[in-house]
């Protein structure tokens, strides 16, 4: 007397004669039933031991809950199925089942994986900090291989699962065999798809951009706030939100305000009478520079570039760390500047000018002294 013979007759001598077809049943949904228990009281574990962990070890535990339960779950229905009294097509039948579960297990586990690894690296990083270029590098980088990486294992295990049934294995031998027009019409097909998926990873290698970096994209300026596998999300400085595909930073010119570094040099351009003292002016946005908590310390210049016919320009450049502190200390030192030439030099404002000709002496005499003329 074989296993199966000896565990179908415990199992008749213990709920009477039944077919095998609920004999089965009873087993699977008692394997079911026994998985969930153990899965409770496993989970109830770790999660003790983990209460008094970090934040790292609870998430862990917490995102592991699901992926357990499912592990269990095979481990007790392949040892279910050696038991129970099944014939041969509904054991292959549950035994294909179990693999494709098994196979959606597994990637998973590699999704879980990829995710605890790109957390714990990217705990060495802070984006508030006042310098976080490189922490801006790291996480961009992280993100769009992270998302690289999460499309890479979804396909290879719908793949894997497509190929465990006979006929999709044969029809992609024969598709793989006539490769040519097929292969084309994919290719087509997929464009846009693999288009982002490779201007993914270039932007990955290259960055020309990285999360939180300000640029100057289709006219408006902003903040990257969002780098996702298919497009990116701008955060204009007014709130709204700017979407472009990824592929776009790879195919049209943009202006990065934070390439290399945060900093940036402002720029204010004054337009003033020709009798405005120079130096005294100078020494005015130096001062302001100086008292201003936004100036960085490094650049302050002021320099007359260029004449009209009635007015001169003058350029005031200011440095400050980033690019909002920069345009805030533009504005900072406009509205002091103005605010000392009204106060002090108001003549030096830009004034409209008229010169008069062929008028008498005796009218221009009355009119610059204010004395009413005889018509009047």
């Amino acid at each position: 007397m074989n296993f199966d013979n000896a565990v179908l007759e415990s199992l008749e001598h213990a709920f009477g004669t039944l077919p095998r077809g609920p004999a089965s049943l009873l087993v699977l949904a008692t394997a079911v039933c026994l998985a969930f228990v153990v899965h409770r009281a496993l989970f109830r574990v770790l999660s003790r031991l983990v209460e008094n962990r970090d934040l790292f070890w609870r998430s862990l535990v917490s995102r592991s809950r699901r992926p357990l339960r499912l592990s269990i779950m095979i481990a007790a229905l392949s040892v279910a199925k050696t038991i129970a009294p099944l014939d041969a097509s509904q054991a292959d039948a549950l035994g294909h089942i179990l693999l494709i579960c098994f196979i959606a297990l597994a990637a998973w586990t590699a999704r879980i994986a990829l995710h605890i690894w790109t957390t714990v690296y990217l705990r060495r990083f802070k984006l508030d900090a006042e310098d976080n270029l490189l922490a801006r590098k790291h996480v961009t980088q992280t993100r769009i291989l992270g998302w690289v990486g999460n499309t890479l294992i979804a396909t290879i295990a719908v793949a894997a699962a497509l190929m465990t049934f006979e006929g999709v294995r044969q029809y992609g031998v024969s598709l793989l065999a006539s490769a040519g027009a097929a292969g084309l019409v994919a290719g087509l097909a997929l464009q846009p798809i693999l288009k982002n998926l490779f201007a993914g990873i270039q932007l990955a290698v290259t960055q020309p951009i990285r999360i939180d970096d300000a640029v100057l994209v289709e006219g408006e300026w902003g903040n990257v706030e969002e780098i996702t596998s298919t497009y990116v999300v701008v955060r204009i400085w007014d709130w709204r939100r700017l979407i472009l595909p990824l592929s776009y930073f790879m195919e049209h010119p943009f202006q990065n305000w934070t390439r290399e570094s945060a900093s940036l040099i402002g720029s204010v351009m004054v337009y003033l009478d020709y009798t405005v003292p120079v130096a005294v002016l100078r020494a005015k946005v130096e001062d302001i520079a100086r008292a201003s908590r936004l100036w960085d310390g490094k650049v302050v210049n002021v320099q007359v570039t260029d004449f009209k016919d009635s007015i001169m320009e003058v350029r005031i450049l200011v440095s400050a760390s980033n690019s909002s502190r920069a345009f805030d200390l533009r504005c900072e030192v406009r509205e002091k500047l103005v605010a000392f030439l009204q106060a002090e030099y108001p003549n030096v404002l830009p004034q409209l000018r008229m010169s008069m000709t062929g008028i008498p002496n005796a009218v221009m005499q009355r009119a610059t002294s204010g004395m009413p003329s005889a018509a009047e």
